[in-house]
């Protein structure tokens, strides 16, 4: 019989104990690091107002300085193709937070209009969750809360600062806030571009518009506002590291819809509804990534409830982007999203009895495609005031439009006033390898023939497959809905307006 050995027994035993260590020691590691996974993370948005994808540093503008948006880019993932579904404030702000097109939200397809509460929004859902949800600035609107049957705007409730709102959150508690800016809505700030000392001569005016000091100083008094919302984006960073909240944070970058110039906000094209996108989470997505699938702002809604381990709701058409933020890659990540539904109803009050222009439009990375539903009206509001674009009734300086305005029977400005204001076809198309801008309607040329038809089916099955009134029928509620801004049914132009352009002192677009 083998002599038992006291040293060997001692030494298995050790050996034993140091891989059991090991081995506990990793499974700990392990549901450490699954527990941190499954954490409900805190959202923030960060939202600019009436501005457009291409005007960042990070998008590629060589004027504009965004530093601190650059280096959340630099560490977040940038999406190349992100679409409002409308180039309206308040129905892009509703399909945002209902996850839902804005043609199923009947009237807060408007602007000034409600966001009735059958109409569920995620701030709520969230806060029924367990989270601590707040915005400060705009919100939901401009629209009115009580006509919709809520006890406060769709946001959530409002603060006056972030410190204000985190004072209010239990220890432990997960957050959504969304601070909505001012910024660059109109009207900008007076000589706002030589105060930031913007260089008006490095400016690349886009061909729609007219090349001259008067156009250049606008965008330049417009990139200042932007300027001052970068600054704003990196004060909110700097709170939330401070509150020790970065590594769990999403952070959201974006903008409402496009901007407010001639052919943007209110209109179809890119101008009007391709909006600059930046979600950054370092802890949890990888950094300096470009995708470039066709999402929504309208995915963010169904992209919490994925995070917050919330089921998404059936009624949301929109879809999450988890996976692609958590996926490695660059590029195209889910081949499926190579198209975009976007769409408007009516956004000002700017013609007789309140009439809208409603339209809509798919874009895929070849085609624009654009329907006119309502082609007899004027798509920017009725002559001389066209107050879908810019000042709504020329109240305050636009000194954009109002060079198109000013000079529209000069031979070179004639063919872009018609361009921003003149009455516009039932078909629209528009060839994006060729014509980038959106210029040139190529709907009724032969060669387009079979891509228009192609085009305009996948549409029509997106609406249909989404119930459109519009297009499987029923009660479209947005149309004849009321507007709540009782002063802009009467508009006033300003005095300088009306001495340069020979305006009355007053209109009513309620006088049929």
């Amino acid at each position: 019989m083998k002599k038992f050995n006291l040293k060997n027994w001692r030494l298995a035993l050790s050996l034993f104990l140091v891989a059991g260590a090991t081995v506990l020691g990793g499974c700990g590691a392990k549901k450490g690091k699954e527990a941190k996974a499954k954490k409900q993370p805190n959202f923030l948005i960060l939202m600019s107002d009436n501005h457009s994808w291409n005007h960042l540093g990070c998008y590629g503008d060589p004027v504009v300085k965004t530093p601190n948006i650059d280096a959340i880019a630099e560490k977040g993932v940038k999406f190349n193709n992100a679409f409002c579904s409308a180039p309206s404030c308040t129905p892009a702000r509703a399909s945002m937070l209902t996850g839902q097109d804005i043609w199923r939200l009947e009237e807060g397809a408007n602007l000034w209009g409600t966001l009735p509460s059958k109409f569920e929004v995620y701030p709520d859902i969230l806060e029924k969750a367990g989270y601590l949800v707040g915005y400060e600035g705009k919100g939901w609107g401009p629209g009115d809360t009580e006509a919709s049957n809520r006890d406060r705007n769709p946001g959530g409730d409002q603060y006056d600062s972030f410190e204000e709102f985190y004072n209010e959150r239990e220890k432990g508690q997960p957050f959504m806030y969304w601070f909505s800016s001012r910024d660059p809505h109109r009207p900008f700030k007076r000589n706002g571009g030589k105060k930031a000392k913007i260089d008006i001569s490095k400016i690349e005016v886009p061909p729609y518009m007219p090349d001259c000091d008067e156009v250049r100083n606008d965008i330049a008094d417009y990139y200042s506002e932007i300027q001052h919302f970068d600054k704003e984006v990196g004060g909110y960073l700097s709170l939330l590291k401070e509150m020790g909240q970065l590594d769990n944070t999403i952070v959201i970058i974006c903008s409402d819809n496009g901007w407010q110039m001639p052919r943007g906000l209110a209109n179809l094209y890119d101008m009007g509804t391709k909006i600059p996108m930046i979600i950054s989470m370092p802890e949890r997505f990888k950094g300096a990534r470009e995708i470039d699938d066709f999402v929504y702002l309208t995915d963010l809604a169904p992209t919490f409830m994925e995070y917050a381990q919330l089921p998404i709701p059936d009624y949301m058409t929109a879809k999450s982007l988890k996976s692609m933020l958590e996926s490695d890659k660059s590029g195209i990540i889910e081949p499926e999203r190579d198209f975009v539904v976007t769409a408007r109803e009516r956004h000002a009050y700017v013609r007789k009895g309140g009439a809208g222009y409603g339209g809509r439009a798919i874009q895929t990375k070849d085609y624009l495609y654009i329907r006119n539903y309502e082609s007899e009206n004027w798509p920017a509001g009725d002559p001389p005031l066209y107050g879908d674009v810019d000042a709504h009734m020329l109240q305050y300086p636009c000194p954009a439009k109002m060079y198109l305005l000013e000079n529209k029977e000069d031979e070179a400005v004639k063919p872009l006033f018609d361009l921003a204001f003149s009455k516009r076809p039932m078909e629209e198309l528009y060839d994006l390898k060729k014509d980038p801008h959106q210029m040139n309607n190529v709907a009724e040329m032969a060669e387009y023939a079979e891509a228009k038809k192609q085009i305009a089916a996948k549409m029509d099955k997106y609406l249909a497959d989404t119930k459109d009134p519009r297009v499987v029928g029923g009660e479209m509620k947005w149309m004849n809905a009321e507007y709540y801004a009782e002063m802009d049914k009467t508009p006033r132009p300003s005095q300088r307006s009306i001495d340069a352009l020979g305006l009355e002192e007053e209109y009513d677009y309620d006088d049929n």
